[in-house]
């Protein structure tokens, strides 16, 4: 499944669920991958019976795209954020805020596509790949992002406002 859903609001600044499924994680990190600095994760667990499909978070312009090949651990579990398989794509928004969503492969999800090309505009609207299966979404933002979700809180795809930046 793979529908094709409208967001009808005003975009500026807001960040959506890039799937549906449970929010379980809301918390500042250490990411090392890409930022190497400190940022509000909020990551959205899918499970088998969600649609897999991946929307970008924010609007702005691909800046990187890059695939870790690695483990297939239960996806809600913490350290699957860095040791599981997953693709991440950076996003830079119109007010310049840097945003990353990163596709995580699960016990179950074995296969990850990644639509996303350095360089290209993207919208909220759009399809950023999909995961199949089980899996999870992580979403990095700027600290002082105010989030607009709840821990445990159904999220759908292109609909669910999870923050806002500031």
């Amino acid at each position: 499944r793979c529908p094709i859903r409208l967001f009808e609001h005003d975009t500026e600044k807001i960040v959506v669920a890039p799937a549906d499924g449970r929010i379980v994680v809301i918390e500042e990190v250490d990411e090392h991958e890409y930022f190497h600095d400190r940022r509000l994760m909020i990551s959205i667990f899918m499970s088998i019976v969600n649609v897999h499909a991946n929307w970008y978070p924010v609007d702005g312009v691909v800046k990187h795209v890059d695939h870790h090949n690695g483990k297939f651990m239960k996806a809600w579990l913490p350290k699957a954020s860095t040791e599981n398989e997953r693709s991440m794509v950076v996003i830079e928004t119109p007010e310049g805020h840097t945003v990353m969503a990163r596709q995580i492969a699960g016990a179950i999800a074995r296969r990850i596509v990644t639509y996303a090309e350095v360089g290209e505009d993207c919208y909220i609207d759009e399809h950023m790949g999909f995961i199949k299966f089980g899996s999870r979404v992580d979403v990095y933002l700027p600290l002082g992002t105010e989030v607009c979700v709840k821990m445990g809180q159904a999220t759908v795809g292109n609909e669910t406002v999870i923050a806002k930046l500031k």
